[in-house]
């Protein structure tokens, strides 16, 4: 897994974890990359600061760094992430309804205060996570380490 610095078009920066440097070309060709801010397609590979040494050009010859890999039960890796981090992420996925493809519905629910508030996940579309924003309705989208069914 490796993980690159990106940035849309609007000037949003925020992460990406790919596979390799080529399934990152590939997905961007696709239009697959879309901001998480303002889903913009428009991403472009930022300089990033992570460098690897090799072991023997290391200044006092001390094994390089490694990131945390966690693994959840779809195999999917969080690297990066202290321990802590995940488990806390995990507790509040843990506390939120799965709403499945009613995501779009039941967040307009909770807005409108059609129903009460509660803490919600669930799938939508590139078209409705677009129309979601166009209405003033927040939500994030999960990295794929914490979208997997944890009730």
């Amino acid at each position: 897994m490796i993980i690159f610095e990106l940035s849309c078009g609007r000037g949003h920066r925020f992460e990406g974890w790919f596979a390799s440097g080529e399934e990152f070309a590939r997905q961007q060709r696709c239009s697959l990359v879309s901001c998480p801010v303002c889903d913009d397609a428009h991403i472009e590979r930022l300089p990033s600061a992570r460098v690897s040494v090799p072991k023997g050009l290391a200044r006092d010859n001390a094994p390089p760094a490694q990131p945390t890999e966690e693994r959840d039960d779809t195999g999917n890796a969080a690297i990066g992430l202290p321990a802590e981090a995940i488990a806390k992420l995990r507790e509040i996925v843990r506390n939120t309804e799965n709403v499945g493809r009613r995501f779009p519905e039941e967040a307009r629910r909770i807005h409108y205060q059609e129903t009460p508030a509660r803490a919600i996940r669930g799938q939508a579309s590139r078209d409705e996570a677009r129309a979601l924003t166009e209405e003033g309705i927040d939500f994030a989208s999960l990295p794929p380490f914490l979208t997997g069914d944890t009730h």
